[in-house]
């Protein structure tokens, strides 16, 4: 498996001061919040891909994203979370702000990861992992604040051995914006001539962004790549006049070279944008290949225990 940064050529270039506003790119859709539901009994979260029209092709390589709003669970004496369950022909990415998680896998990946972290998973030919509330923040309680991410995998890549990447805070790039209006945390891809820790199979870009109240944000970013946003804090005025508050999901259109917003108040995104794999996606619960064929055989091989041991 060779996973590499996003390559220069096609990446969106240093952020430019004045982009021309008529190649902005408009929203497709504005999304609030779908209902929370429970994953296992430990992450109440809101799974937006589903209220998106054809979003397998609207948001490639991005899968799904389950989003946990920020939720303060009373201590507890067992940890909370999700038993073991197998994954094949994607990653999975956990990124926390508040409260502590931690993940066992049956290549031998693991780790915890807290305020800052994220998990980057790479399931590829198949892994089982569990993820469960660290033990220590369990037992005390606290507030909770993370999101996952399902990235799809090129075709080529989707047999190759698993990999877990323990990104920690320390190592995020920090850009600062101009004039004070905020910063920005590159997870993966780059923003500003400044490049995220996280290894890729395509080129892409994670962001988390924080902008100050009434300050502007450009991202630029090729024509061809999809964009998305989440309003996890504040409210943006996009162009054309459309407003997002809080919680709500933002997918761009396509035909512009940048995306663009202005804070209304003190404002942080989840920011995501990438090459389209555009490669044919067939998924079965957790196993998602290019055929169906592919996933008879997923789940033959689960059977036959190829995917490794993990107890629960």
């Amino acid at each position: 498996m060779n996973p590499t940064s996003v390559p220069p050529e096609g990446e969106p270039s240093p952020a430019s001061p004045a982009p021309d506003p008529a190649r902005a790119r408009r929203p497709f859709g504005i999304y609030p919040s779908p209902p929370l539901h429970w994953v296992g009994d430990g992450f109440r979260v809101a799974g937006y891909f589903s209220l998106i029209p054809d979003a397998a092709r609207r948001l490639d390589p991005f899968l799904m994203l389950d989003y946990h709003p920020p939720y303060t669970y009373e201590p507890a004496a067992r940890a909370r979370g999700v038993g073991v369950h197998p994954h094949r022909g994607f990653e999975t990415v956990t990124l926390a702000w508040q409260g502590r998680v931690a993940h066992h896998d049956s290549s031998g990946g693991g780790g915890v990861i807290g305020p800052g972290d994220v998990q980057w998973m790479t399931a590829a030919s198949g892994v089982l992992h569990k993820e469960y509330h660290e033990e220590s923040f369990a037992r005390q309680g606290g507030t909770f604040h993370m999101a996952q991410l399902w990235v799809n995998l090129p075709a080529k890549h989707k047999m190759d051995p698993p990999r877990y990447q323990a990104l920690t805070a320390s190592q995020m790039g920090q850009v600062a914006l101009p004039n004070a209006a905020g910063h920005v945390r590159i997870i993966a891809g780059e923003y500003a001539g400044t490049r995220g820790p996280a290894l890729t199979f395509s080129p892409m870009s994670v962001l988390d962004v924080h902008v100050n109240a009434a300050a502007p944000f450009h991202l630029p970013i090729p024509p061809s790549w999809n964009a998305a946003a989440l309003v996890m804090k504040g409210d943006v005025t996009l162009p054309g006049g459309e407003r997002a508050a809080q919680n709500d999901f933002i997918v761009f259109g396509k035909g512009g070279d940048h995306i663009e917003m202005e804070a209304g108040t003190d404002t942080q995104l989840l920011v995501l944008c990438g090459e389209p794999l555009a490669e044919p996606i067939v998924q079965y619960g957790p196993f998602v290949m290019n055929t169906k064929r592919e996933i008879e055989q997923a789940f033959l091989d689960l059977q036959q225990g190829k995917f490794g041991q993990l107890e629960d």
